[in-house]
């Protein structure tokens, strides 16, 4: 699979979000950060959603519009994140993660760090393993991504909790 850079243009995207909403990448008027998540009870990828949630206005006060990608079914995705402010997308198939090169590894739960994480997210409620189809080693990635469909900054994670927060994304937002 093949990794975008910064400067690569993502080409057009026409997803569904689990509500119905139609999400277009790049968006016209904001800058999107895309982010690839690992199942739709993942407690680690909860947790750090409920940070993305908390923080929403500054966000969108930054010009950016948050989408998160999971490789679950639209079904499984409801109960956990049916309720997030922004777009959700399921991508069962993993189409949208090999186009951007997202992959698995079992380093991805092996990673001390991420033991903290699973377990501060079992203790928030919104857990449970994964699924038919679904993957427990599957790694994060974020894309910020300009109007222009050009990727401005990406994150290819090492291991199940090491993605951008809410601090970073809005660094990179700002930056000229």
């Amino acid at each position: 699979m093949a990794r975008f850079r910064n400067g690569q243009s993502v080409g057009l995207l026409d997803l569904t979000a689990i509500t119905g909403q139609r999400v277009q990448i790049p968006d016209p008027d904001h800058l999107v950060h895309l982010q690839f998540r690992r199942f739709a009870g993942c407690p680690i990828c909860n947790l750090h959603l409920r940070s993305i949630a908390r923080r929403h206005d500054e966000i969108v006060a930054a010009g950016v519009r948050e989408v998160a990608v999971f490789h679950s079914t639209a079904a499984a995705m409801r109960p956990y994140q049916g309720d997030l402010p922004f777009a959700a997308v399921a991508d069962p198939g993993r189409r949208l993660y090999a186009r951007f090169g997202v992959e698995a590894s079992p380093w991805a739960v092996l990673h001390p760090r991420t033991w903290i994480a699973a377990l501060r997210g079992v203790a928030g409620g919104d857990a449970a393993p994964p699924g038919r189809g679904e993957t427990a080693l599957g790694l994060p990635a974020d894309f910020l991504i300009g109007t222009d469909g050009r990727v401005l900054a990406q994150k290819y994670g090492h291991h199940a909790d090491d993605q951008w927060s809410v601090d970073d994304l809005l660094h990179l937002a700002h930056r000229p």
